[in-house]
Formats: structure tokens, sequence, C-alpha cells
């Protein structure tokens, strides 16, 4: 079983909807504005937009089809942040899509492209390189339907929020298997209007269905995409209210595990690094495993960087805790009588 950000065959995994932001221990560094020029830019393609849609008499959802027809996936929340100027097209399907919007509204060729500045700074609160994190892909080799569904949702960038805290609390009932996991979250703001996250999770190879997000608490649900034939599903977190440069909050959800064999691995795939993160793995009293142990790997490997044995307590339950969290899985696993 696993999480947001997978894990390995035959368990349920676990993403942090988007990629994480590293955190390192560091001197706190205030995040870096746009340049009033670029902010000009950004402002003048979402007025021209705006109006060309306007003139055009079409609705989003017919610009949305319209797209889709020409093979580019674009939503409707994406355009609406585009012509609003919540945000700007910067990923390569974006910036395809506005080729194609330019034609489909009657502008001049360059009418929209040549309006749009830079791409948005991703300032961050830490010291610390771009490198630190990795794409989706490196994370999840072997399911590249997740980057698919990534780019249709318009996944924000990982730098827009760092993880501070991550606790994941999963539950194994008498049968041997997992049936619900909770996670906890507490997030910083790298730049102003932060509103949404994406979390991501997978079930274990042997499972009927997809995992289901339920009792989200300090956020809502918004679009949900669920790929039935590997079991996973990608939900967007709505937060309570946008995030200022540097707010905090913090936000809880559960998700329902589908039913299948024996559960004997938990484990979360982190794109960047997590200043802290704790797992608990809490076993029925009557069904407690044999052998239990912890193990991490780097981004995309088959095999265990670390693996060290967890003691099951008077509690039947076994923990890790991981400070300054570096990308790649970390988990734990069992073995059953």
């Amino acid at each position: 079983m696993g999480s947001q950000y997978p894990q390995n065959v035959g368990h349920l995994r676990l993403v942090d909807q988007r990629p994480i932001i590293p955190l390192p221990l560091g001197r706190l560094m205030p995040t870096a504005c746009p340049t009033r020029a670029s902010r000009s830019a950004t402002i003048g393609f979402a007025e021209t937009l705006h109006s060309a849609i306007e003139a055009s008499g079409l609705s989003l959802d017919r610009i949305r089809s319209e797209l889709d027809r020409q093979g580019v996936r674009v939503s409707v929340t994406t355009l609406s942040y585009w012509r609003r100027g919540r945000s700007q097209p910067e990923r390569a399907s974006s910036v395809q899509a506005v080729a194609l919007l330019e034609n489909l509204l009657g502008l001049p060729t360059t009418g929209l492209s040549s309006l749009l500045g830079p791409p948005r700074p991703r300032g961050r609160w830490v010291t610390g390189s771009p490198q630190d994190s990795v794409p989706v892909a490196t994370i999840w080799p072997e399911e590249l339907r997740i980057a698919e569904v990534f780019d249709e949702l318009d996944a924000p960038p990982t730098s827009e929020l760092e993880r501070l805290s991550v606790h994941d609390a999963c539950y194994v009932g008498a049968d041997r298997i997992g049936a619900v996991l909770r996670t906890r979250q507490v997030v910083r703001a790298t730049v102003p209007g932060v509103s949404r996250c994406l979390v991501v999770h997978q079930a274990d190879e042997d499972a009927t269905g997809c995992p289901e997000l339920t009792s989200v608490r300090h956020a809502r649900l918004g679009r949900v995409r669920r790929c039935p034939e590997i079991g996973l599903l990608v939900a967007e977190l709505l937060l309570d209210r946008p995030l200022g440069l540097g707010d905090s909050t913090v936000f809880e959800y559960e998700v329902e595990l589908p039913p299948g064999g024996p559960t004997t691995v938990y484990g979360r795939r982190f794109a960047a690094p997590v200043r802290e993160y704790v797992l608990q793995v809490h076993f029925d009293p009557t069904a407690v495993p044999a052998h239990c142990e912890r193990y991490e790997r780097d981004p995309g490997a088959a095999r265990d960087r670390v693996r060290e044995r967890l003691w099951i307590g008077a509690s039947a339950s076994a923990h890790v805790l991981a400070t300054e969290q570096q990308p790649g899985q970390s988990g734990i696993r069992w073995e059953w009588e």
C-alpha cells in the first residue's frame, strides 16, 4: 500500500500532489517578487485574451472542446485563470494552446504570445537549489499517466508551497488489509495567491478500484481524476483561503483504500525535500506482523538505499521519523507469519 508520491508495485502509493519544495534548515530569506515589466505583460495578455473571448461569443467550455479537438488539453479553470490574470501559460502545451487561441479567436499571429512576459519567478523562503526537486516522471517512472493527469489539471509548480511537515497514519485491520490512511500536512506559500494543490494515491496492484478521498478538513475537494486500470486517484484540494507570501496553513484528509489482498507495505514518494516526515502504521492487536522494517530509496531506484528493522511496540504500531526528507521513497514494510 502506498501514498502520495507512489510506492512500490503491489502497494498503495501516496503522492502529495504536487511535487514538494525543499526546506533545508538555514536562514530564511524573502522571496523575490515579479518585476513591474513581467506583471504588466501578464496583465496585457489577460486583458487581450478576455476581450477576444468576449468578442467571439464563445464559452470557455466551447473553447476547451475546440482545443481538445486539435490535440491540446487545457481545463476551463486554467482558461479562466489566464483571462483573469491569475496565471499565465508557461508549459510547452500551454504555449501551444496560446497559438491555437490566436487563430480560434481571430487574433493576429503572436497577438497573444507576444504579450507573455518571462515565466513567473518562483521565490523560495530558504536557501537551496531548484535542482533539489525532481520531475514527477522521475518519481513515478512506471506510471506516465500521472504526468498526463498533472498536465490536464494544470498542476501548480512545486515551488509554490513548502511542505514543512507531513504526517501519515495508516491503519491495518484484523484481516491484515489496510483500510484507512489519514494525512496531515503543514505548508507555507512561497508566492502570493496560492489556493490549491494536488494529491495522488495509487492502490495496490491486487486491489479492486481506486482509493477515495474523504473527510477533507481545512480545505475542500476540487476536481478529481480516476484511472481505474492502474488504481490511480489524483485529487485537487482547494485551500480554505488564498495564501499570501509566507502564509502557512494546515490541511487534513482521509483516504479509504480499496479492497485487495493482505497489505505488506506503506510508502510515500517525495519529489522534493520535506523538513519533517512522520509515518505511523497501526496494526490490529490481534494481527501483528512477524517482521517490520523501514526503507528508503533514491528517486526512480528499484533497490533500497536504507533498510532498518523496526520494533512493533505494545500499542501494536511502528513509526519512522525523517528530518530533512530528501526526494525519493520512504516507507515501512512488514511480513506476516
